[in-house]
């Protein structure tokens, strides 16, 4: 019960992932794992990213201020990591779905929330990732065959939150 979603555009992904876990919650639906929200800078500078651990936070800012010339990754390790411990602790106590905004470099090394998603697998929890087309590769060998690609949509996503929820229930 793993499935990712990829959309087109920058920030597209992040924005489906967090309207699915606001519709979901609604139903009453436990939904762990992270959403990402992007915000943009006065200085016009790239935006700050900040993640918000599902479901009730804590908010934490996951991009570091490089200044105005760097190129380089702007992702603050340390700040990723808190929230790899944030929802591995949470996902002890069980969860109907895992959502993950993104396998991204961290996770195509071996670290990052990697090892959350086999966890959760592991423990029958369905886990809905978000992907961008350059760690696909790696994330399809990660997953073992496993993995359903579903389009980055509102109404295929909750249908298969339904699927695997519902075929969750009737095997317990």
């Amino acid at each position: 019960m793993l499935a990712y979603t990829m959309a087109p555009g920058r920030g597209d992904t992040d924005l489906i992932l967090e309207g699915l876990f606001h519709d979901l919650a609604a139903r009453g639906l436990r939904c762990l794992g992270i959403v990402q929200i992007n915000s943009e800078r006065a200085d016009s500078g790239p935006c700050d990213m900040d993640v918000r651990v599902l479901p009730d936070g804590p908010v934490l800012r996951i991009s570091q201020d490089l200044g105005p010339s760097a190129r380089g990754c702007r992702l603050d390790p340390a700040a990723l990591e808190m929230a790899v411990g944030l929802v591995s602790a949470r996902l002890a106590s069980g969860a109907d779905l895992l959502i993950i905004n993104k396998f991204g470099k961290h996770e195509a090394e071996g670290r990052g929330f990697r090892d959350v998603i086999a966890e959760a697998v592991a423990m029958d929890v369905p886990v809905l990732v978000g992907l961008n087309a350059m760690n696909r590769g790696v994330f399809e060998a990660f997953a073992g065959g496993i993995a359903v690609h579903l389009p980055p949509e509102r109404d295929a996503l909750l249908s298969w939150v339904d699927g695997v929820v519902n075929a969750r229930i009737e095997r317990a």
